[in-house]
């Protein structure tokens, strides 16, 4: 047999050999995989509270009318504030804001969830979304700002690049024994950081305007859980 038709011969044999194997199991696998397959569930293993409008608390600027500055719709919870506008007491020297407080499940211990879909329109920036209220020597343990279309750590590490006019699940998991917050965007793990002390704590959502603040805030919201490890 001539020697070309022997390594062609050769090279056939291989390829049935090749086609006719299963593929590895990694490859399979992966063939499989939906993206972010190896994200938990981070409710696994809690269990969600009961929730009514009674425990919906909105602070807003005092001498606006709620719809001036909230609405709802039954599903979506839009709230927005001014640059320009008053605080949410008379009394109070802290900047403008437009939050909801979680009233009715305030907590000194156990491990607690915050769960809910938001949403940030293009523009709005130099503002809290999100807070876990109470700490040691500040007023809170965990607060998320949003900064030229970043999720941050208050006003330091980006949690999650890209935030601007999309729908985007947050999950704050606070451990008050172990004294850590872990934050997941979309089911992914974000960040985990050490708590700041303080007794009693409950969690916050809306637009609180910080430094550089934007003329106008605004955040949107739905499908609000708090829940509690079982």
């Amino acid at each position: 047999m001539a020697p070309h038709t022997m390594i062609t011969w050769a090279v056939s044999l291989c390829l049935l050999v090749f086609l006719a194997s299963p593929p590895p199991a990694s490859f399979a696998a992966a063939a499989r995989a939906p993206p972010n397959a190896t994200a938990a569930d981070p409710t696994e293993g809690f269990t969600a509270v009961s929730l009514t409008e009674e425990n919906f608390l909105l602070q807003r600027p005092y001498d606006e009318s709620i719809g001036a500055r909230y609405s709802f719709d039954g599903t979506v919870r839009r709230l927005w504030v001014l640059a320009s506008d008053k605080p949410h007491a008379r009394q109070s020297h802290t900047s403008p804001r437009t939050e909801m407080r979680m009233k009715g499940y305030d907590y000194s211990s156990g491990v607690w969830q915050f769960e809910g879909y938001g949403y940030v329109p293009s523009g709005t920036s130099g503002v809290s979304v999100m807070q876990v209220f109470g700490g040691g020597e500040t007023a809170t343990t965990l607060m998320l700002h949003v900064y030229g279309g970043a999720l941050r750590y208050y006003d330091r590490q980006v949690v999650e690049d890209g935030i601007y006019d999309r729908w985007f699940r947050l999950n704050v998991i606070h451990d008050v024994e172990a004294s850590v917050l872990t934050v997941f965007v979309d089911g992914v793990e974000k960040l985990r950081v050490p708590g700041r002390g303080g007794d009693v704590h409950y969690f916050k959502f809306g637009v609180y305007a910080q430094n550089h603040d934007s003329s106008r805030m605004e955040s949107r919201w739905k499908d609000i859980k708090i829940l509690k490890k079982d």
